[in-house]
């Protein structure tokens, strides 16, 4: 009995040693982030500055210089995807496109279909109309024919402006360089664009063009991505970070505005 009782504290030892052997298995590693090789981005090759073809058919402007820089920053091949812009939601949830960085104007009924980075831009709907008009004001609206790009966000702010609900026709155009087209043709009182388009447009023809003091508001651009893609998203707008802080959209904007708009 003496000599069980002595071997008690033995087996005890050893059952303690035998515990502290044993290791519990290791957490598994969290999976790296999926590395971003190539982004195609969806956008309108006609709306200068922002993205259109140069004379020798290259896509060039402030946003495809701005996607280029963010791609080379993200190690990633891009491409340059021309759209119907009417059609740009079905196009990116069809995941033909996985960006569309092209002047795209931040609504809420599109942060319904679509997610955005914060705004880079800020924008105004500008009205157009030629030199010799008699019109001066959104009051003077009434009864014309205004000219708009479809699926701009320039429809929804003529329809939800008091002025917008006077105008005797809203014509729709695939571009805003047709709507310039029919504007100087006579075809249109006016053509309400966004104020980056309007301005470079009418700085190449001085004399030809007057922009009214009033405009239908205020918006900004932002970068838009499926709701469900937001390892891109995060992926893009730290490089926009970046890009901001360290002064290269500072250059880029420069480069297509004479200064600095980046937001």
């Amino acid at each position: 009995m003496k000599k069980t009782l002595a071997l008690l504290p033995l087996a005890f030892a050893v059952a303690l040693a035998a515990c502290g052997k044993k290791e519990e298995a290791p957490a598994a590693a969290a999976p790296a982030p999926a590395v971003v090789t190539k982004i195609v981005v969806g956008l309108d090759d006609n709306f200068p500055p922002m993205g259109f073809r140069d004379e020798k058919g290259a896509l060039v402007g402030f946003d495809i210089d701005l996607a280029r820089e963010a791609a080379k920053r993200l190690g990633s091949e891009v491409e340059f995807k021309p759209i119907d812009w009417n059609a740009k939601e079905a196009e990116l949830g069809g995941k033909r496109v996985d960006v569309l960085w092209n002047g795209l104007t931040i609504t809420e009924p599109r942060k319904e279909k679509i997610a955005f980075t914060t705004p880079y831009l800020e924008n105004h709907q500008i009205v157009i109309v030629t030199a010799a008009s008699a019109i001066k004001t959104k009051a003077d609206l009434s009864g014309k024919v205004i000219g708009v790009q479809e699926g701009s966000s320039a429809v929804e702010a003529i329809e939800k402006d008091p002025a917008g609900k006077t105008v005797k026709q809203l014509k729709k155009f695939g571009d805003n360089v047709t709507g310039l087209m029919d504007l100087t043709a006579g075809r249109l009182d006016a053509l309400v664009v966004d104020e980056v388009v309007g301005r470079y447009y009418t700085a190449k023809k001085p004399g030809e063009y007057a922009i009214l003091e009033e405009n239908f508001g205020t918006e900004e651009y932002g970068i838009g991505v499926r709701k469900d893609d937001i390892e891109l998203l995060g992926k893009i707008q730290k490089t926009m970070d970046e890009m901001k802080k360290d002064g290269t959209a500072a250059r880029i904007s420069t480069k297509w505005f004479g200064k600095d708009i980046v937001k």
